[in-house]
Protein backbone atom coordinates (compact mmCIF):
# COMPACT_ATOMS: atom_id res chain seq x y z
CA UNK A 1 0.00 0.00 0.00
CA UNK A 2 1.06 3.58 -0.65
CA UNK A 3 -0.84 4.71 2.42
CA UNK A 4 0.05 4.53 6.11
CA UNK A 5 -0.93 1.65 8.37
CA UNK A 6 -4.65 2.59 8.68
CA UNK A 7 -5.01 1.85 4.96
CA UNK A 8 -4.27 -1.85 5.45
CA UNK A 9 -7.99 -2.46 5.95
CA UNK A 10 -8.95 -1.31 2.46
CA UNK A 11 -6.24 -3.44 0.88
CA UNK A 12 -7.57 -6.50 2.67
CA UNK A 13 -11.13 -5.62 1.60
CA UNK A 14 -10.10 -5.25 -2.03
CA UNK A 15 -8.23 -8.55 -2.05
CA UNK A 16 -11.33 -10.22 -0.63
CA UNK A 17 -13.48 -8.62 -3.33
CA UNK A 18 -11.14 -9.91 -6.04
CA UNK A 19 -11.14 -13.36 -4.47
CA UNK A 20 -14.92 -13.49 -4.23
CA UNK A 21 -15.11 -12.69 -7.96
CA UNK A 22 -12.68 -15.50 -8.78
CA UNK A 23 -9.83 -13.28 -9.97
CA UNK A 24 -6.34 -12.17 -9.04
CA UNK A 25 -6.36 -8.39 -8.94
CA UNK A 26 -3.91 -5.52 -9.27
CA UNK A 27 -5.09 -1.97 -8.53
CA UNK A 28 -3.97 1.63 -8.35
CA UNK A 29 -6.47 4.37 -7.51
CA UNK A 30 -5.29 7.88 -6.69
CA UNK A 31 -6.45 11.46 -6.45
CA UNK A 32 -5.52 13.20 -9.68
CA UNK A 33 -3.91 16.26 -8.12
CA UNK A 34 -2.56 14.52 -5.02
CA UNK A 35 -1.14 11.25 -6.32
CA UNK A 36 0.41 10.30 -2.99
CA UNK A 37 -3.17 9.82 -1.75
CA UNK A 38 -3.53 6.38 -3.28
CA UNK A 39 -4.91 2.93 -2.68
CA UNK A 40 -2.89 0.13 -4.24
CA UNK A 41 -2.86 -3.64 -4.53
CA UNK A 42 0.39 -5.01 -5.99
CA UNK A 43 0.54 -1.93 -8.20
CA UNK A 44 4.24 -2.27 -9.01
CA UNK A 45 3.96 -5.78 -10.45
CA UNK A 46 4.28 -6.17 -14.22
CA UNK A 47 1.11 -7.48 -15.89
CA UNK A 48 0.24 -8.31 -19.49
CA UNK A 49 -1.96 -5.32 -20.40
CA UNK A 50 -3.79 -6.28 -23.59
CA UNK A 51 -5.42 -3.35 -25.34
CA UNK A 52 -4.53 -0.91 -22.57
CA UNK A 53 -1.33 -0.44 -24.62
CA UNK A 54 -3.44 1.72 -26.93
CA UNK A 55 -3.36 4.54 -24.35
CA UNK A 56 0.43 5.09 -24.48
CA UNK A 57 0.22 4.53 -28.24
CA UNK A 58 -2.32 7.35 -28.53
CA UNK A 59 0.00 9.58 -26.51
CA UNK A 60 2.97 8.68 -28.73
CA UNK A 61 0.83 9.57 -31.76
CA UNK A 62 -0.06 12.92 -30.19
CA UNK A 63 3.56 13.75 -29.43
CA UNK A 64 4.52 13.03 -33.04
CA UNK A 65 1.69 15.25 -34.28
CA UNK A 66 2.95 17.97 -31.92
CA UNK A 67 6.44 17.61 -33.38
CA UNK A 68 5.18 17.79 -36.97
CA UNK A 69 6.31 14.24 -37.72
CA UNK A 70 2.79 12.95 -38.41
CA UNK A 71 -0.10 14.57 -40.26
CA UNK A 72 -3.34 13.65 -38.48
CA UNK A 73 -5.27 14.10 -41.72
CA UNK A 74 -3.11 11.67 -43.68
CA UNK A 75 -5.29 9.11 -45.47
CA UNK A 76 -4.56 5.48 -44.64
CA UNK A 77 -5.97 2.63 -46.72
CA UNK A 78 -6.41 -0.79 -45.16
CA UNK A 79 -7.05 -3.69 -47.55
CA UNK A 80 -8.90 -6.62 -45.95
CA UNK A 81 -6.12 -9.16 -46.44
CA UNK A 82 -3.59 -7.14 -44.42
CA UNK A 83 -5.71 -6.27 -41.39
CA UNK A 84 -5.09 -7.54 -37.88
CA UNK A 85 -7.88 -9.81 -36.55
CA UNK A 86 -10.13 -8.46 -33.84
CA UNK A 87 -13.70 -8.61 -32.50
CA UNK A 88 -14.65 -5.03 -33.34
CA UNK A 89 -14.43 -2.36 -36.01
CA UNK A 90 -12.41 -2.53 -39.20
CA UNK A 91 -11.28 -6.09 -38.49
CA UNK A 92 -14.85 -7.24 -39.10
CA UNK A 93 -15.28 -5.48 -42.46
CA UNK A 94 -14.81 -7.24 -45.80
CA UNK A 95 -13.98 -4.34 -48.06
CA UNK A 96 -11.11 -1.89 -48.34
CA UNK A 97 -11.27 0.91 -45.77
CA UNK A 98 -9.72 4.37 -46.06
CA UNK A 99 -9.73 6.99 -43.33
CA UNK A 100 -7.50 9.58 -41.71
CA UNK A 101 -4.79 8.63 -39.23
CA UNK A 102 -6.60 10.72 -36.62
CA UNK A 103 -9.83 8.76 -37.13
CA UNK A 104 -7.92 5.48 -36.82
CA UNK A 105 -6.82 6.63 -33.35
CA UNK A 106 -10.46 7.33 -32.47
CA UNK A 107 -11.40 3.83 -33.62
CA UNK A 108 -8.63 2.14 -31.63
CA UNK A 109 -9.44 4.07 -28.45
CA UNK A 110 -13.24 4.11 -28.56
CA UNK A 111 -14.07 0.54 -29.64
CA UNK A 112 -10.58 -0.96 -29.19
CA UNK A 113 -10.21 -1.67 -32.91
CA UNK A 114 -7.16 -3.92 -33.36
CA UNK A 115 -6.79 -3.26 -37.08
CA UNK A 116 -6.86 0.49 -36.50
CA UNK A 117 -4.33 0.21 -33.66
CA UNK A 118 -1.97 -1.87 -35.78
CA UNK A 119 -2.11 0.76 -38.54
CA UNK A 120 -1.49 3.56 -36.04
CA UNK A 121 1.49 1.69 -34.58
CA UNK A 122 2.88 1.21 -38.10
CA UNK A 123 2.88 4.99 -38.62
CA UNK A 124 4.00 5.96 -35.11
CA UNK A 125 6.71 3.29 -34.89
CA UNK A 126 7.84 1.14 -31.99
CA UNK A 127 10.81 3.43 -31.32
CA UNK A 128 8.55 6.45 -30.81
CA UNK A 129 6.33 4.38 -28.50
CA UNK A 130 9.35 3.42 -26.40
CA UNK A 131 10.69 7.00 -26.43
CA UNK A 132 7.34 8.27 -25.18
CA UNK A 133 7.28 5.78 -22.34
CA UNK A 134 10.80 6.64 -21.26
CA UNK A 135 10.17 10.38 -21.47
CA UNK A 136 7.16 9.98 -19.18
CA UNK A 137 8.95 7.74 -16.69
CA UNK A 138 7.25 4.52 -17.75
CA UNK A 139 10.35 2.36 -17.57
CA UNK A 140 8.53 -0.95 -17.09
CA UNK A 141 6.02 -0.46 -19.89
CA UNK A 142 7.06 -2.49 -22.92
CA UNK A 143 5.44 -2.86 -26.33
CA UNK A 144 6.81 -6.15 -27.70
CA UNK A 145 5.17 -5.49 -31.09
CA UNK A 146 1.75 -4.70 -29.62
CA UNK A 147 -1.31 -6.79 -30.47
CA UNK A 148 0.30 -8.20 -33.60
CA UNK A 149 3.23 -9.57 -31.62
CA UNK A 150 0.97 -10.93 -28.89
CA UNK A 151 -1.20 -12.78 -31.39
CA UNK A 152 1.81 -14.12 -33.29
CA UNK A 153 3.33 -15.52 -30.11
CA UNK A 154 -0.05 -16.94 -29.08
CA UNK A 155 -0.23 -18.89 -32.34
CA UNK A 156 3.29 -20.17 -31.83
CA UNK A 157 2.68 -21.21 -28.21
CA UNK A 158 -0.64 -22.96 -28.84
CA UNK A 159 0.20 -24.46 -32.23
CA UNK A 160 -3.16 -23.26 -33.55
CA UNK A 161 -3.72 -22.47 -37.22
CA UNK A 162 -5.79 -19.32 -36.67
CA UNK A 163 -6.33 -16.64 -34.05
CA UNK A 164 -9.88 -17.89 -33.43
CA UNK A 165 -8.58 -21.40 -32.84
CA UNK A 166 -5.86 -20.12 -30.52
CA UNK A 167 -8.34 -18.07 -28.49
CA UNK A 168 -10.64 -21.10 -28.23
CA UNK A 169 -7.66 -23.13 -27.06
CA UNK A 170 -6.89 -20.81 -24.13
CA UNK A 171 -10.62 -20.53 -23.30
CA UNK A 172 -10.85 -24.29 -22.69
CA UNK A 173 -10.95 -24.95 -18.93
CA UNK A 174 -10.10 -28.62 -19.50
CA UNK A 175 -6.75 -27.93 -21.19
CA UNK A 176 -3.64 -26.46 -19.64
CA UNK A 177 -2.53 -23.15 -21.10
CA UNK A 178 1.20 -22.79 -21.84
CA UNK A 179 2.49 -20.65 -18.94
CA UNK A 180 4.29 -18.25 -21.28
CA UNK A 181 0.95 -17.10 -22.76
CA UNK A 182 0.39 -14.85 -19.73
CA UNK A 183 4.02 -14.07 -18.97
CA UNK A 184 4.50 -10.27 -19.05
CA UNK A 185 8.13 -10.75 -20.03
CA UNK A 186 7.23 -11.63 -23.64
CA UNK A 187 4.02 -9.67 -24.14
CA UNK A 188 2.87 -6.06 -24.11
CA UNK A 189 2.99 -5.27 -20.41
CA UNK A 190 3.06 -2.55 -17.78
CA UNK A 191 2.36 -1.97 -14.09
CA UNK A 192 -0.79 -0.36 -12.66
CA UNK A 193 1.36 2.32 -11.07
CA UNK A 194 2.86 3.29 -14.43
CA UNK A 195 -0.52 3.44 -16.14
CA UNK A 196 -1.76 5.66 -13.31
CA UNK A 197 1.24 7.94 -13.89
CA UNK A 198 0.41 8.11 -17.59
CA UNK A 199 -3.26 8.93 -16.96
CA UNK A 200 -2.26 11.73 -14.59
CA UNK A 201 0.09 13.13 -17.25
CA UNK A 202 -2.72 13.05 -19.83
CA UNK A 203 -5.18 14.80 -17.53
CA UNK A 204 -2.68 17.49 -16.48
CA UNK A 205 -1.47 18.15 -20.06
CA UNK A 206 2.02 16.90 -19.26
CA UNK A 207 2.01 13.87 -21.58
CA UNK A 208 1.88 15.94 -24.78
CA UNK A 209 0.56 19.34 -25.90
CA UNK A 210 -2.75 20.49 -24.35
CA UNK A 211 -4.50 19.85 -27.68
CA UNK A 212 -3.14 16.33 -27.99
CA UNK A 213 -3.95 15.49 -24.36
CA UNK A 214 -7.48 16.82 -24.84
CA UNK A 215 -7.83 14.60 -27.92
CA UNK A 216 -6.80 11.49 -25.98
CA UNK A 217 -9.22 12.38 -23.17
CA UNK A 218 -12.04 12.80 -25.68
CA UNK A 219 -11.39 9.41 -27.26
CA UNK A 220 -11.47 7.76 -23.84
CA UNK A 221 -14.84 9.39 -23.18
CA UNK A 222 -16.22 7.70 -26.32
CA UNK A 223 -15.69 4.15 -25.10
CA UNK A 224 -19.11 2.43 -25.08
CA UNK A 225 -18.35 -0.40 -22.66
CA UNK A 226 -20.23 -0.06 -19.35
CA UNK A 227 -19.57 -3.47 -17.78
CA UNK A 228 -16.24 -2.78 -16.06
CA UNK A 229 -15.11 0.56 -14.61
CA UNK A 230 -18.33 2.41 -15.45
CA UNK A 231 -20.39 -0.27 -13.67
CA UNK A 232 -19.06 1.03 -10.36
CA UNK A 233 -20.22 4.58 -11.04
CA UNK A 234 -23.68 4.32 -12.69
CA UNK A 235 -24.68 7.95 -12.35
CA UNK A 236 -25.25 10.60 -15.02
CA UNK A 237 -23.39 13.21 -12.97
CA UNK A 238 -20.23 11.08 -12.81
CA UNK A 239 -17.95 11.15 -15.87
CA UNK A 240 -16.00 7.96 -16.58
CA UNK A 241 -13.19 7.85 -19.14
CA UNK A 242 -11.70 4.46 -19.86
CA UNK A 243 -9.78 2.02 -21.96
CA UNK A 244 -10.39 -1.67 -21.55
CA UNK A 245 -7.95 -4.49 -22.19
CA UNK A 246 -8.90 -8.13 -22.69
CA UNK A 247 -6.81 -11.17 -23.50
CA UNK A 248 -7.88 -14.65 -22.48
CA UNK A 249 -8.35 -14.66 -18.71
CA UNK A 250 -7.07 -11.09 -18.41
CA UNK A 251 -9.69 -8.34 -18.02
CA UNK A 252 -8.54 -4.78 -17.37
CA UNK A 253 -9.52 -1.16 -17.46
CA UNK A 254 -7.51 2.03 -17.02
CA UNK A 255 -9.33 5.32 -16.77
CA UNK A 256 -10.34 8.43 -14.89
CA UNK A 257 -13.43 9.08 -12.78
CA UNK A 258 -14.69 12.64 -12.32
CA UNK A 259 -17.27 13.02 -9.55
CA UNK A 260 -20.05 15.59 -9.50
CA UNK A 261 -18.20 17.68 -6.90
CA UNK A 262 -15.18 17.97 -9.22
CA UNK A 263 -12.94 15.52 -7.42
CA UNK A 264 -11.08 13.37 -9.92
CA UNK A 265 -9.32 10.02 -9.60
CA UNK A 266 -7.05 7.96 -11.80
CA UNK A 267 -8.11 4.33 -11.76
CA UNK A 268 -6.24 1.26 -13.00
CA UNK A 269 -7.59 -2.22 -12.29
CA UNK A 270 -6.08 -5.34 -13.86
CA UNK A 271 -7.47 -8.83 -13.25
CA UNK A 272 -6.67 -12.44 -14.10
CA UNK A 273 -9.53 -14.91 -13.74
CA UNK A 274 -9.15 -18.40 -12.34
CA UNK A 275 -11.43 -19.76 -15.07
CA UNK A 276 -11.02 -19.32 -18.82
CA UNK A 277 -14.70 -18.84 -19.72
CA UNK A 278 -15.18 -16.05 -22.22
CA UNK A 279 -18.12 -14.66 -20.23
CA UNK A 280 -17.52 -14.06 -16.54
CA UNK A 281 -19.75 -11.14 -15.50
CA UNK A 282 -18.40 -11.05 -11.95
CA UNK A 283 -14.84 -10.78 -13.24
CA UNK A 284 -15.90 -7.75 -15.27
CA UNK A 285 -18.01 -6.03 -12.61
CA UNK A 286 -15.41 -6.41 -9.84
CA UNK A 287 -13.30 -3.87 -11.73
CA UNK A 288 -15.89 -1.18 -11.11
CA UNK A 289 -16.71 -2.43 -7.62
CA UNK A 290 -13.12 -2.31 -6.37
CA UNK A 291 -12.53 1.05 -8.05
CA UNK A 292 -15.56 2.50 -6.28
CA UNK A 293 -14.50 1.04 -2.93
CA UNK A 294 -11.05 2.60 -3.33
CA UNK A 295 -12.47 5.99 -4.34
CA UNK A 296 -14.89 5.98 -1.40
CA UNK A 297 -12.02 5.12 0.94
CA UNK A 298 -9.98 8.04 -0.35
CA UNK A 299 -12.94 10.41 -0.03
CA UNK A 300 -13.43 9.29 3.55
CA UNK A 301 -9.85 10.24 4.39
CA UNK A 302 -10.10 13.78 3.03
Amino acid sequence: MSMAAPGRGIERTLREMFGDAGVRGWLHVAELHRPTAAVTVDADEAVLMGSVYKVPLAVAYGRQVDAGVLDPGQRVTLPPQDRLPGPTGISQLRDEVSMSLRDLVVMMMSISDNAAADAVLHHVGAAAFDDTCRALGLFRTQLNDGAAGTLARLLAETGAQSVDAAMARIADNDRAVPPSVYDPAWATSTTPAEMARLLRAIWTDEAASPDSCAFVRRTMALQPWQHRLAAGFPYDEVAVYGKTGTFGVMRHEAGVVELADGRTYTVVVFTQAARADRRLPRADSVIGATARAAVEHLRGRE
